[in-house]
């Protein structure tokens, strides 16, 4: 019997710090790189209701060079370009992000910005990954950036351990990817006890995310053993992990859990394991409809692997094994784990309109994961049963 040939892709990442205190490790790491003028890009709630970041600012001292806490959801260019000026103004030779998916985006874009020197809105038009006519996706070549940027993520979404970086082009209401290798951050810190302050439904719900993003893998077509092993060891972590949090937010063990799943489930995206449906239209959600980015895959997921099921039921089954119950159907099981967390589980529960869903599929065609589902989509058309069964 013949192989399968693949290859596995790495990052620029350097280090991950595993349970350390976040401003321990920052500032054992601006100490390390030799950097001078640090600049913040944190969440406002750490920022003014907590003393978190002030702690980060004490160990770092008289490195600081400024804050910026005003990214809102899914990082739209105009703030992603604001925090560049900052950063631009501030000589900043650093950048650490403290805070959830989009303010670990907008930080790893800042730092492409301040490579090309990037100022206005239509300057980031040629940077973005986007599908041409023929249905190719394509990914602009340009040198990448050189200030590092050092990530604590406050919630599950994963973005830390991804060169890939969305921002919303506000313009077209369309969220695009901006990659390079070198977009990847130098260091990133787990620090469970820096995300209790993380709201529960925050928590939860990117959480569900990373579970997307093993069951992508393990449902992918175009996977191998070592990333199916990966993700089968993350979604056995996090299936575990989110329950206890949600009955005790104070379980550090399990929030650490929760981090290290989530970095298992990246491992096979950054090594080159295509997504499929679910995060494609979940992009689609996230920069049109304004859904938060976890509610993409708590409404999204079950409703794809139902629709993929004649394609991949055979690798559905590990699935349906890493939640304990190997003879029921993956949809199901996921379905339930879900619904056991309190998350939205319909498109109409997140604020999205039945006459938003043809928009939703025309635009779920130009990401490039809809080219790699692993039952084939075509045009918007064969995206519409799948937005039905989710609404």
């Amino acid at each position: 019997m013949g192989i399968s040939a693949s290859v596995v892709e790495l990052t620029t990442t350097e280090k991950v710090f595993i349970g350390e205190p976040a401003a321990r490790a920052i500032a054992s790491e601006a100490e390390r790189l030799g950097a001078k003028r640090v600049f913040l890009m944190v969440s406002r709630a750490l920022n003014t209701g907590t003393d978190e970041i002030t702690r980060i600012r004490t160990a770092l001292g008289a490195r600081v060079a400024g804050t910026y806490d005003g990214m809102p959801p899914h990082a739209p260019r105009s703030a992603v370009l604001a925090a560049a000026a900052m950063a631009r103004n501030a000589d900043a030779d650093m950048i650490v992000t403290v805070g959830g998916g989009s303010i670990t985006d907008a930080g790893k874009i800042v730092s492409l910005c301040l490579k090309h020197n990037l100022r206005e809105h239509d300057d980031l038009e040629s940077y973005h990954v986007y599908v041409d006519d023929k249905g190719e996706t394509v990914k602009p070549v340009f040198e990448g950036p050189d200030v590092p940027v050092i990530i604590c993520p406050t919630t599950l979404s994963g973005g830390e351990f991804n060169p890939l970086s969305g921002a919303t082009d506000e313009k077209v209401h369309h969220k695009q990817g901006f990659e390079h290798r070198s977009m990847a951050p130098t260091s990133i810190i787990l620090d469970p006890a820096l995300t209790v302050h993380t709201p529960e439904w925050l928590w939860l719900s990117t959480g569900v995310r990373s579970v997307d993003h093993a069951l992508e893998t393990l449902g992918s077509l175009q996977s191998n053993d070592f990333c199916d092993g990966l993700a089968d060891c993350a979604l056995r972590l996090l299936a575990e992990g989110l329950p206890r949090v949600k009955r005790d937010p104070g379980d550090l063990e399990a929030r650490l859990k929760c981090q290290i799943g989530v970095w298992q489930s990246m491992v096979p995206i950054t090594a080159g394991v295509p997504m499929g449906l679910s995060h494609a239209i979940g992009h689609i959600l996230g920069g049109t409809c304004d859904v938060p980015h976890g509610y993409c895959s708590c409404v999204m997921a079950p409703a794809v692997l139902a629709f993929n099921a004649p394609a991949n039921g055979d690798r559905q089954r590990r699935i349906s094994a890493c939640f304990g119950q190997p003879e029921r159907a993956a949809s199901d099981v996921v379905d339930d784990f879900i619904r056991n967390l309190g998350m939205p589980r319909s498109l109409a529960e997140v604020g999205v309109e039945r006459a938003q869903l043809q928009q939703i599929a025309e635009y779920t065609m130009l990401d490039f994961w809809s080219r790699t589902n692993p039952r084939q989509i075509k045009t918007a058309t064969d995206v519409m049963p799948v937005l039905e069964m989710a609404y």
